[in-house]
């Protein structure tokens, strides 16, 4: 938790929220990362007006750090690591009351996003094959010898 008591009795004009921070697995247990790791901090929050004219929190920072997840076509664990750049007002979802800020549910709903649909490491898709199919880089697709290579052509026309 981030107290922002100090930020909103102006005795101070920004809180830093800089450092190294660890997501509980109890985050993303349900979801493809299998670990979250070297979760890095670089940021502050400061007093700003709204459209309004209100003054609410805001926070500017770069998160930064490395999930490991499932191959999208080996299934086999790789790193995949991730910079977020964000800056906005903060939500009320992110506030236990007016004065502390989750910090890890901030995080969590940031890192939740860069969760790629698919990912894959694998430059040699020759190994991935079975009885009567192999798995084809788009640059095969596309040899004279495709047996769909006349339908190809005719999607591509379209």
């Amino acid at each position: 938790m981030i107290d922002l008591s100090l930020l909103h009795s102006n005795t101070v004009e920004e809180i830093d929220i800089s450092g190294n921070y660890q997501i509980d697995n109890s985050y993303y247990k349900n979801t493809e990362i299998k670990e979250l790791s070297n979760i890095n901090v670089i940021g502050k929050i400061i007093r700003k007006e709204n459209e309004s004219n209100e003054l609410n929190d805001y926070i500017e920072c770069t998160i930064d750090g490395e999930m490991i997840i499932p191959d999208s076509i080996s299934l086999e664990n790789v790193s995949y690591p991730f910079t977020i750049e964000y800056s906005d007002f903060i939500g009320e979802n992110n506030l236990k009351n007016e004065n502390l800020l989750d910090i890890l549910s901030f995080l969590w709903e940031n890192i939740v996003l860069e969760i790629p649909l698919q990912f894959t490491k694998e430059q040699d898709l020759s190994k991935f094959h079975g009885d009567g199919w192999r798995l084809i880089s788009e640059d095969e697709l596309k040899l004279e010898n495709n047996p769909f290579s006349e339908l190809l052509k005719d999607i591509e026309k379209e």
